[in-house]
């Protein structure tokens, strides 16, 4: 090498210590044509993918196979930035997860516009396994975050998995009860009644967790942030505008999340629990009530009046308490003790607003006051005129 470089010597310029192949391509360089492609596609067909995912999708969709810190130097080249903001970091200490898949289950909501404006705002509601980091089960809804969403979601992780030993959640008022009321019979149990849905974890025997801070369950937290990346850009490029159409969507993003980003847990062993012989899973997430039956034997749930069938022997039972189940599924069944009554159809309610419209001022109606007549049906300030 160094005779080499005595034989070039020039005293004259600098140009023999430059190497042979200065301002040559090498053979594996990206062509312009290439550059161009992949520059045009990423302000065009995949506007908003973030680095990684523009690169798996042109390596999937467009036979184009480059790194992603090729993809990274092309599009920072051409002032292209990222999407993902990117935050000085915490410092936190991490939980480590459970050894076992079905030991712990991780819940949360997100209401976002998912849609970007093709659509109306959803609310993204599911589980995640703590052990795998598997997205167990997902949907999206009109609502905002509420019971029977959450029971629908239940239901189709115990369906699909089983029951896992615990739930680890928020201390939203969906699970936990926040207030300061106790009745008398709650003072005497020594504890308040819970909600709904604590209700229906605590007959599936399933032991919950609630979390003090959204970094507490970071886990299900940088899946939903991921999920508000990665799932609007396929939203986007599916061209999704409906509730039926987002839930396609997402069905096949779940499927493609947990091949990509789900590990095995640290034990082969499953948790998850079959569900007990003769239990009545659709009566256990239902939103129940207790209603003391009338004399005339009808009971009240809003608005409706139920009247309800006699016992065998044409036998009454007013006075006596009956539960009512109203189900998932729009059907409202009536029981006394275990012994079914009667089911009809009763749709649930379920308001995409949050809160009811406003109603402005200028259309609220001003009650009228009652005239008070007397004298023979004058008018009292007449008769005194």
């Amino acid at each position: 090498q160094v005779q080499r470089l005595k034989r070039r010597y020039r005293p004259d310029s600098v140009g023999w210590v430059q190497h042979g192949n200065r301002g040559r391509s090498t053979p594996w360089a990206v062509s312009l044509p290439q550059k161009q492609s992949i520059l045009a596609l990423a302000r065009g067909k995949y506007r908003g993918f973030n680095d990684s995912h523009l690169t798996e999708k042109l390596c999937a969709e467009e036979d184009l196979d480059f790194s992603r810190e090729t993809v990274r130097r092309i599009l920072r080249a051409a002032k292209l930035a990222s999407p993902q903001k990117r935050r000085p970091r915490q410092y936190r200490s991490r939980r480590p997860p459970r050894p076992r898949f079905g030991m712990m289950a991780l819940t949360d909501a997100s209401r976002h516009d998912w849609l970007e404006g093709r659509g109306p705002m959803l609310t993204l509601l599911g589980f995640q396994d703590d052990a795998t980091g598997q997205i167990l089960a997902a949907h999206f809804q009109l609502e905002a975050e509420n019971t029977v969403g959450y029971l629908r979601a239940l239901h189709a992780l115990i369906v699909a998995h089983g029951i896992p030993l615990s739930l680890y959640r928020d201390r939203h008022s969906i699970f936990q009860r926040n207030d300061a009321h106790w009745t008398l019979a709650e003072q005497l149990a020594g504890k308040q009644s819970p909600t709904q849905l604590g209700r229906a974890l605590e007959e599936l025997g399933i032991e919950q967790i609630p979390a003090y801070s959204p970094q507490a369950k970071g886990r299900i937290e940088r899946a939903w942030r991921t999920c508000q990346d990665r799932l609007v850009s396929e939203l986007r490029l599916a061209r999704a505008a409906t509730l039926a159409e987002a839930n396609a969507v997402l069905e096949n993003f779940c499927a493609d999340y947990n091949r990509r980003f789900a590990h095995p847990a640290a034990h082969a062993d499953s948790d998850f629990r079959r569900l007990p012989r003769r239990f009545d899973l659709s009566r256990c997430l239902a939103l129940r009530y207790q209603r003391l039956v009338n004399a005339d034997h009808t009971v009240v749930l809003g608005t409706h009046s139920i009247a309800l069938p006699p016992l065998p022997g044409h036998r009454g039972y007013a006075g006596e308490t009956v539960d009512l189940s109203h189900q998932l599924d729009g059907t409202l069944r009536i029981y006394r003790a275990d012994l079914l009554l009667m089911a009809l159809p009763l749709p649930l309610q379920e308001h995409a607003q949050r809160r009811p419209a406003v109603i402005p001022s200028a259309q609220k109606r001003k009650p009228k006051m009652p005239r008070i007549y007397n004298l023979s049906g004058r008018p009292a300030l007449a008769a005194v005129t």
